[in-house]
C-alpha cells in the first residue's frame, strides 16, 4: 500500500473512533447529561432525620434528641439588607456576618449552607416574624443531642459540624451538617444518623417559589437513625464516676462471659450536655486546651501505665505453662531478690521459702523475679526465651489494639527480643537486663482496658471475647468479631492455682487486700503499685506512684472483671482497691454495705497531691 493510501486509512480510523466516542458519551452514557434536579430553578430543601436514641443495657435512656433551628443561606439569592437590624436579631456582630457570608459564598453561591447554627427557641420565634425582609435566608429545623443522665461523656462522644475534608471524602454531607466526632457517635455514625430526605422546589424566572417540582416525584422521605442499646450499666457507670471525683485515672468493668463493657470511666470527665449546640465551640476550646486535667483524654483507653503487680499473674501462668515452676516450687526472699553484682529488687518483709500461693497473696517480688528468669533462661538464647514470653503475654490481648468498637486507644508495649536488640546493639543482653518485666515494671505498658480484658481472660480460665460497648443495633446483627472466642496460650489447668492465690489476696489475713473483702462475695484480685517516672531537663524524676487494682467476682462463674487505675494514688489498697470492690458489690448486689468506705471514696480527693506534683515539676523545669 502506498504511503498516501495508508494516511487515508489512518485518518478514517481516527474519525471512526471519535464518532464512536461521541455517540457513547451523548447517547449511551448519561453521566454527562445535565440532571433536571441540578437546574438552577430547582431549590433543594433537606429534611433531617432524628438521630437514633441510645439506651443502656437495662433500657435507661442515655442519649436523646431536642429540636434545634439553623439559619440557612443561599448567597446568590441574598438581596441588600439592613445588616445592623439583622445582626441585632441574631445577637451577632458585623464581623461575624461577613465571615459567615464569605464562607458560604466560597462553599457555593447557589447551594444552601448554615449561616448561624442552633438558634434558640425564643430567637427562632422572633426571627420568623422578620425573616421575610431578608431574602436568601431561611430556617432549617433539625435535632441535636441531649444527655438525660449526664454521664459517660467519653463513651457517647459528641456531634459537631462536618469539616471540608469530611465533605470531600463523603458526598452525603453538606456544609453545616452534623457528624459524630467521638465515642459511639463516631463509630456508629452510619447507623445513628439515618438518611436525610429531600424536597425539590420549583422556582419561576423571577426566582419565586411556585411549588413542588414534578409534584414531588423526585422527593424522598427522611429515614430516622437506628437506636442503639449499649452494654453499659448506667447505674454502675454513674456510681463509678462519683467514686472517681477529684481523682485522675480510669475504671473499666467487663462481663467476662461476653466481653461486654459494663462501665468505662475516665476521670476527670465532663457533662456531655456541655458539648451540645452553640456552647460546644466555647467549651471544646476549654476542654481540649486543659493540658493538666485533660478531660477529653480517655484514660481508660489511651493512658499507658506500667501494670505493676497485677502483671505477676501472667508471670506465674507462663512459668506454669513453660514447666519451670509448679505449685510447690519455692524461692528464698530476703526482703528482695539479689542478682548480678549490684542488682537488687526490693520486696515486702515476709517469711522466706516462698511458694506460688504465698507469692501471689503477699505479692512477693522475689518469687516472680526468679520465675521470670527461669522462663527466659529455659531456652538456648535470651532471644528465643524473650520471644516465647512475648507470645504468651500477647495472647491475653496485651501489646495490641483490642479491636473494640470505640475510636480511640493505644497499643501499650510488650517488648520482644528485637526491642532489646535495638537498645543493646551488641545483643549481649540477658534475662537480668529485663528483670523488671517480671513485676509489671520495666518496659511493659498497658492501658486500663487491656488490663481489664486480661483479668476477664483469667476469670474465664484462658479465653476472652473482644471488649465492646454496643449490645444491639435495632434491625441489625452485631459484628461477629465480638462473639468470637480468643484462646490464650495457657492450658486451662494452670489457672486454678493462680486463681486460688488471687482469692487468698482477700481471704488470707496476710493478703494485700484482706481489708477490702466483701461479705457474701467471693472476690479474686490483685493489688498493684506502679512506679511513676518522668523526664525533666533530661533527668529521670520519680513522682508519686500509681494505685492499681484488678479483680473479678464471683470466683466461679464470674459476672464482672474490673481494672482500676488511680494516678498518683500511692499504693493499690489505698484508693484503687476500695473503689474496685465497691464497684463489684454495687453491680452484684445493687447496693453497698460499707457506707463508711463509700463515703471516704466519694469525698476523697487527690487534688492536693496533683497541685503539689505540678509545683514540683515547675520548680524542676526552672532549674537548669
Amino acid at each position: 500500500m502506498r504511503r498516501g493510501g495508508l494516511l487515508y486509512v489512518l485518518i478514517l480510523l481516527v474519525g471512526i473512533i471519535f464518532i464512536g466516542r461521541l455517540f457513547y458519551i451523548q447517547i449511551l452514557d448519561n453521566k454527562y447529561q445535565i440532571s433536571p434536579l441540578n437546574n438552577a430553578s430547582i431549590k433543594k430543601v433537606y429534611d433531617y432525620p432524628e438521630r437514633g436514641y441510645v439506651f443502656d443495657r437495662n433500657g435507661k435512656l442515655l442519649v436523646a434528641n431536642q429540636q434545634s433551628y439553623d439559619l440557612m443561606i443561599i448567597p446568590r439569592e441574598v438581596k441588600p439588607l439592613d445588616t445592623i437590624e439583622f445582626c441585632n436579631l441574631l445577637k451577632i456582630d458585623k464581623k461575624f456576618f461577613l465571615k459567615q457570608f464569605n464562607k458560604a459564598k466560597k462553599y457555593s453561591p447557589r447551594l444552601p449552607s448554615t449561616f448561624v447554627s442552633h438558634v434558640s427557641k425564643n430567637d427562632y420565634a422572633y426571627l420568623q416574624e422578620k425573616l421575610h425582609k431578608f431574602k436568601g435566608f431561611y430556617i432549617q429545623k433539625r435535632s441535636i443531642r441531649e444527655y438525660p443522665m449526664k454521664i459517660a461523656a467519653s463513651v457517647v462522644g459528641y456531634i459537631s459540624e462536618v469539616n471540608q475534608n469530611q465533605i470531600e471524602e463523603n458526598s452525603y454531607y453538606q456544609q453545616g451538617e452534623l457528624i459524630g466526632k467521638n465515642g459511639i457517635e463516631k463509630t456508629y455514625e452510619p447507623f445513628l444518623r439515618g438518611v436525610k430526605g429531600i424536597k425539590h422546589i420549583q422556582k419561576d424566572k423571577f426566582n419565586k417559589e411556585i411549588g413542588s417540582y414534578k409534584e414531588g416525584v423526585y422527593d424522598t422521605l427522611a429515614i430516622p437513625g437506628k437506636d442503639l442499646t449499649l452494654t453499659l450499666d448506667a447505674v454502675l457507670q454513674q456510681y463509678g464516676e462519683k467514686l472517681m471525683a477529684n481523682k485522675r485515672g480510669g475504671i473499666i468493668a467487663i462481663e467476662p462471659s461476653s466481653g461486654e463493657i459494663l462501665s468505662l470511666i475516665t476521670a476527670p470527665s465532663y457533662d456531655p450536655n456541655m458539648m451540645v449546640g452553640r456552647k460546644r465551640s466555647k467549651n471544646s476550646v476549654l476542654f481540649f486546651g486543659d493540658t493538666i486535667n485533660k478531660p477529653m483524654y480517655n484514660r481508660g483507653l489511651q493512658a499507658e501505665y506500667p501494670p505493676g503487680s497485677p502483671f505477676k499473674i501472667l508471670t506465674g501462668l507462663i512459668g506454669l505453662q513453660e514447666n519451670v515452676i509448679d505449685e510447690n516450687t519455692s524461692f528464698i526472699c530476703r526482703h528482695g531478690y539479689k542478682y548480678g553484682r549490684k542488682g537488687f529488687m526490693g520486696c515486702h518483709p515476709h517469711a522466706s521459702n516462698v511458694k506460688l500461693n504465698f507469692g501471689i497473696y503477699t505479692s512477693c517480688n522475689a518469687y516472680f523475679a526468679n520465675t521470670y528468669r527461669r522462663i527466659i533462661e529455659k531456652y538456648d538464647t535470651p532471644t528465643i526465651g524473650m520471644n516465647t514470653w512475648n507470645k504468651h503475654v500477647e495472647s491475653f490481648g496485651l501489646g495490641n489494639f483490642l479491636g473494640y468498637d470505640l475510636p480511640s486507644g493505644r497499643k501499650g508495649l510488650i517488648p520482644d527480643a528485637a526491642y532489646y536488640d535495638k537498645w543493646y546493639p551488641a545483643k549481649n543482653w540477658t534475662a537480668t537486663y529485663t528483670l523488671s518485666n517480671a513485676i509489671g515494671q520495666g518496659e511493659v505498658l498497658t492501658t486500663p482496658i487491656q488490663l481489664a480484658n486480661m483479668t476477664a481472660a483469667v476469670a474465664n480460665r484462658g479465653f476472652y471475647y473482644t471488649p465492646h460497648i454496643v449490645k444491639n443495633i435495632k434491625g441489625e446483627t452485631i459484628d461477629e468479631k465480638f462473639t468470637t472466642k480468643h484462646v490464650t496460650t495457657i492450658d486451662k489447668e494452670h489457672f486454678e492455682p493462680i486463681i486460688q492465690g488471687l482469692f487468698d489476696v482477700f481471704e488470707h489475713k496476710k493478703g494485700t487486700a484482706y481489708s477490702s473483702r466483701v461479705k457474701g462475695i467471693e472476690i479474686c484480685g490483685k493489688t498493684g503499685t506502679a512506679e511513676n517516672y518522668t523526664k525533666i531537663n533530661g533527668k529521670r524524676v520519680k513522682l508519686t506512684d500509681h494505685s492499681i487494682f484488678i479483680a473479678f467476682a464471683p470466683k466461679d462463674n464470674p459476672k464482672i472483671a474490673i481494672a482500676v487505675f488511680v494516678e498518683n494514688g500511692y499504693w493499690g489498697s489505698r484508693w484503687a482497691g476500695p473503689i474496685a470492690t465497691l464497684m463489684i458489690e454495687k453491680y452484684l448486689k445493687g447496693e453497698t454495705s460499707r457506707k463508711y468506705l463509700e463515703d471516704r471514696m466519694f469525698k476523697g480527693s487527690l487534688q492536693e497531691e496533683y497541685n503539689k506534683q505540678l509545683d514540683s515539676l515547675y520548680r524542676a523545669a526552672g532549674e537548669k
